[in-house]
């Protein structure tokens, strides 16, 4: 750990999660955590057994980047994913905020101080902020992630978890969350997103709060964990992904989930859509109970119902639309 400050503001951890790191885009993303203007941050790095990247080449570069805050780094002895690797940051890491955080964005200089300014005053347990797109080479191509996600919607206030049992508005690299409520979501699900279970539970337990202003430059390069229809290539893998781990999730909710008890009846509902879509996928008649709730999730309802009986290469070619955010 190198030095630290002193300052009255309570202390926001940031929590950055490496595998197999591009070192250019790592130290543009570095840099831009050493220009913050937030007075007090501590940075945790776990390093997810990358096979290629010397964890000895990460620190060099943390070393020369990192020099007005405190850092702490981590190498996972095997490979956990993304999920299990911030799963063990937010168990081991202190403070009063945790930031979580990529590898390879930017993130403007007052992005901390402006989330922790709007947790501090309304007392939501979850902040996050729209984004501007950037490509590979770091030009904006969208200042909005609505741009390229025209499905995405942001949503602030109390009363939310419902609606994100299944859509999720809250990008990881864009949310302060207080330690306390992302400390109590561990253990995360094994069948959703860090960012997604930690919205879910901040939305079951209080507020959460979008800030429509862009506070990061989010880059697309093809290979980001949340890219639409991600690990989808045909009909059995669109199967596995968007029918099978969901339902796992449900199932997994309907057990373990803290907030189980007060969202019994949506999980309850939502397990039956998503074991009416798998029956329907294989074949079966279900097509009026989806249809019934298709307001759960318009997009996979309409798509479900009509691209299950396209021939293989036109199923494929609607994947490739969808991720060009066409259809």
């Amino acid at each position: 750990m190198n030095g630290c400050m002193g300052t009255d503001k309570p202390l926001v951890s940031i929590l950055m999660a490496v595998y197999e790191p591009r070192m250019d885009w790592l130290r543009e993303q570095l840099e831009s955590l050493e220009a913050q203007t937030y007075p007090n941050l501590r940075l945790y790095i776990r390093d997810d057994c990358s096979p290629t990247v010397p964890f000895g080449e990460v620190e060099s570069l943390v070393r020369e980047c990192i020099w007005s805050f405190p850092y702490e780094m981590r190498r996972n002895e095997n490979n956990l994913g993304s999920n299990l690797t911030f799963e063990r940051l937010t168990q081991e890491a202190e403070g009063a905020y945790f930031a979580y955080c990529d590898q390879d964005d930017i993130w403007l200089p007052k992005k901390v101080a402006v989330l922790q300014e709007q947790l501090e005053d309304s007392g939501a347990l979850l902040a996050c902020s729209d984004m501007y797109i950037i490509d590979r080479d770091g030009k904006r191509v969208a200042d909005s992630i609505t741009k390229i996600r025209r499905r995405h919607r942001f949503h602030s206030g109390s009363g939310l978890a419902e609606g994100l049992l299944i859509s999720n508005f809250v990008t990881g690299c864009t949310m302060l969350v207080q330690s306390s409520a992302a400390k109590a979501a561990v253990p995360f699900c094994p069948y959703m997103v860090h960012d997604h279970y930690i919205a879910l539970c901040c939305a079951s337990a209080g507020a959460v709060i979008s800030l429509p202003s862009p506070l990061i430059q989010y880059r697309v390069h093809g290979r980001n964990q949340t890219e639409l229809m991600a690990g989808v290539t045909d009909k059995n893998s669109y199967e596995r992904v968007r029918i099978d781990q969901p339902l796992k999730k449900f199932q997994w909710l309907s057990e373990r989930f803290p907030y189980k008890e007060e969202l019994a009846q949506a999980i309850q509902i939502r397990t039956m859509w998503m074991e009416a879509r798998k029956r329907n996928w294989n074949g079966g008649k279900d097509k009026r109970f989806i249809w019934k709730y298709r307001g759960f999730s318009p997009p996979s309802t309409l798509f479900e119902v009509i691209m299950r009986w396209l021939p293989e290469p036109a199923f494929r070619l609607a994947i490739w639309l969808s991720r060009k955010n066409v259809i």
